[in-house]
């Protein structure tokens, strides 16, 4: 079986040299005029120099960490580290300058027409989905095998998945701090006090806006699911070894699962075709689907000859993938126009403001109860069709093999996604280069469903973390277990007032990442506001068009507020399990990761999904329903003033707070295996 340990790797490397073909294509397409050229550097340049910054700042963190691991650990759990860092970082660096290299390209594409526009923001995006599932099962694989591909090699990989979640964190962190205070100062003094449109050249905020969207959904967005794909994997194969007395093969499967989802992935991305329906929701549905039956039939196949053909296993597989598009249904249903949640959202904006905001949070909370149920039955099927009854090892491995299946199709749920940022961006360059009304009848709807996809994959990546983090808690349980020997095993009783401490702190720790970045949202958001009046108060000609915003001050500001407001909330993740662990021990530590698992879990899923609908509330209203923009005698319409008050509130959970609780919950289960056997050590082999 060693040469399908071997297809993992290759695997990745097809979808690289894939990708190259995708970014050749696209960098061949007609930029548009000299205007737009301008316009979309102004936004490359922005979003590269922000990125750089990012990562200047992380690198001395990462260093440091690398340091500690080497001498704490192992120089080979060091070495992962850094490699697994350096990819997260290069798989965000890669989706992020073609993405804005697409944008441009999308907006000239749709002189010709909405399926040619669909066909270039579709495929940009895919650049960005099949280079992460790629590197991740490249960087995962390729260490396994120079490691020696076998038992012992596993637990050196697990610095990779440190590496890749440290760099998710500050990506999701950083960048929605960006992206959402760039987006609500813009928001706030052109639409709500200047009473100019959205993408607005005069307004100074509009390329930070714009650059924003790159950083925050595609690089983001990238390395947030990088890593997602990593640490799922590894938490498979770390409960693998478990149960190898049944299954041999139980490490390197989920490897090869993984292969063969990315070159279902690439067939998938070839069916992505605007039908005479004109459903561009639908088209990329198309994708997904070929990709998801394709992907099964691998998996049968590879099943019958890696795993004695145990039908179980395949079903736990096709269990994780059902998961992936109940995700998908439910939160299209809560942020899609067509349905009743975001109306009944619009029409609360009838009212004013204060009801707008109270129904987006009803359906914020509401919109968590069916996502838990999936997630819930995904567990306990695959758990139970294992026979975790009798066997939980066995149960727990199905419930990873259900995760790896749901992250195996990374790839195009990816392309999905960061197809957003750039009709998004395509918009934008179309109002700034005044480009004709037929353009943007083109970007507005491919940009009201990318508001759509992006919340679709938000929810795809939050159900993907609640299970892959179950199987890393699993993986801790089993290396504690391991190293405790005897036959002992970490038990967590809740007549245990330590459980009980672990538990509320890890429930706690979601809110309170969640309070720092909201309130770096609204701080960094207030020197935009007060720049862009000051430009708007100081600068003549502005408002006429005869002067020239001062754009790359705005970009400066939010940079320097993004890079200072993230350091504290990364801290807290990164060092809160080590706290907890050496205070109060394994167990407390346990009772943390469960508590933040599950309080991390609701509050992501509220939060982007009550976000992406009180967003799509305001399109609603702005497409021409509720009496649109403005009223008949060309006034503000209030009920549309009320809904930008709403999408105000939802920019930073939908963007910042809710999607950075993924990589929290994933860091700090990783950091908890990482040094489980250093806490032991401390506080149980004590003298």
């Amino acid at each position: 079986m060693e040469q399908l340990l071997y297809s993992a790797p290759l695997a990745g490397i097809i979808g690289l040299v894939f990708a190259v073909y995708l970014v050749s294509y696209i960098m061949k397409l007609d930029a548009g005029t000299e205007k737009m050229k301008a316009i979309a550097s102004a936004i490359q340049e922005g979003a590269m120099a922000y990125l750089n910054r990012q990562y200047k700042t992380v690198a001395v963190i990462a260093v440091i960490l690398a340091i500690l691991i080497g001498v704490t650990i192992n120089i080979e759990t060091a070495i992962g580290f850094i490699l697994g860092a350096v990819m997260s970082a290069a798989a965000g660096y890669l989706g992020m300058n073609i993405s804005v290299r697409s944008n441009v390209r999308c907006a000239n594409a749709a002189k010709e027409g909405m399926a040619k526009a669909l066909d270039v923001a579709f495929k940009g995006g895919a650049v960005t989905g099949i280079s992460v599932a790629s590197l991740a099962l490249l960087g995962v694989s390729g260490l396994f095998i120079a490691f020696g591909g076998d038992v012992s090699a596993v637990d050196k990989v697990v610095g990779f998945g440190f590496g890749a979640s440290l760099i998710s964190l500050f990506a999701r962190i950083g960048g929605g701090i960006f992206t959402k205070a760039a987006d609500v100062g813009t928001d706030l003094v052109g639409k709500v006090e200047a009473g100019i449109p959205e993408d607005d050249p005069r307004n100074p905020g509009v390329i930070a806006d714009n650059v924003g969207d790159n950083v925050g959904d595609c690089a983001g967005m990238a390395a947030d699911l990088f890593e997602t794909y990593a640490v799922t994997a590894l938490g498979a194969m770390l409960i693998g070894v478990t149960v190898m007395n049944e299954f041999p093969n139980a490490v390197i499967y989920p490897l090869t699962l993984g292969a063969a989802a990315i070159i279902a992935s690439i067939i998938g991305i070839f069916f992505v075709k605007l039908g005479k329906s004109g459903n561009i929701m639908g088209a990329m549905y198309n994708g997904a689907i070929v990709a998801g039956i394709i992907s099964l039939v691998l998996f049968y196949v590879i099943t019958q000859q890696m795993m004695k053909g145990d039908i179980r296993l395949f079903i736990s597989a096709l269990i994780g993938l059902g998961v992936t598009a109940a995700m998908i249904l439910i939160t299209e249903y809560y942020t899609s126009t067509t349905h009743k949640p975001v109306k009944d959202i619009a029409n609360a904006s009838v009212t004013g403001p204060g009801t707008n905001v109270i129904t987006g949070l009803a359906v914020g909370l509401q919109s968590t109860a069916l996502p838990v149920i999936v997630i819930c039955a995904g567990i306990l099927s695959s758990y139970l069709i294992m026979g975790g009854a009798s066997n939980p090892a066995l149960g727990l491995y199905g419930i990873a093999i259900a995760a790896a299946a749901m992250l195996s199709v990374t790839g195009i749920i990816i392309a999905i996604d960061a197809y957003g940022p750039i009709t998004d961006n395509a918009g934008g360059i179309a109002e700034m280069a005044e480009l004709p009304k037929e353009v943007r009848d083109i970007t507005d709807p491919l940009d009201a469903v990318g508001n759509t996809t992006k919340a679709v994959t938000k929810g795809y990546a939050i159900g993907s973390a609640a299970l892959g983090a179950l199987a890393l808690y699993a993986a801790y349980s089993s290396e504690v277990s391991k190293l405790l020997g005897d036959g002992k095993t970490l038990e967590l009783n809740l007549s245990d007032p330590l459980v009980l401490v672990g538990l509320l702190i890890g429930g706690m720790i979601p809110f309170l990442f969640t309070s720092f970045l909201m309130g770096a949202v609204g701080r960094a958001a207030t020197t935009i506001v007060t720049e862009i009046r000051r430009q708007f108060r100081e600068i003549k000609g502005i408002m006429e068009g005869t002067g020239k915003p001062d754009y790359g001050r705005c970009v400066d500001i939010v940079t320097i507020a993004a890079q200072k407001e993230m350091i504290i909330p990364g801290l807290l993740a990164v060092l809160s399990p080590l706290v907890v662990g050496f205070i109060f021990g394994p167990v407390a530590l346990g009772g943390l990761l469960i508590g933040v698992i599950i309080s991390g879990l609701m509050l992501a899923i509220m939060m982007t999904t009550g976000g992406a609908a009180w967003d799509n509330a305001k399109k609603y209203i702005e497409s021409g329903n509720l009496g649109g923009k403005r009223l008949p005698d060309g006034s503000k319409n209030p009920t549309h003033a009320a809904a930008v008050v709403g999408d105000t509130v939802g920019d930073p959970t939908k963007d910042t707070a809710g999607p950075a609780i993924n990589p929290l919950i994933k860091v700090m289960n990783i950091v908890a295996i990482l040094f489980a056997g250093l806490i032991l050590k401390y506080y149980i082999l004590k003298p």
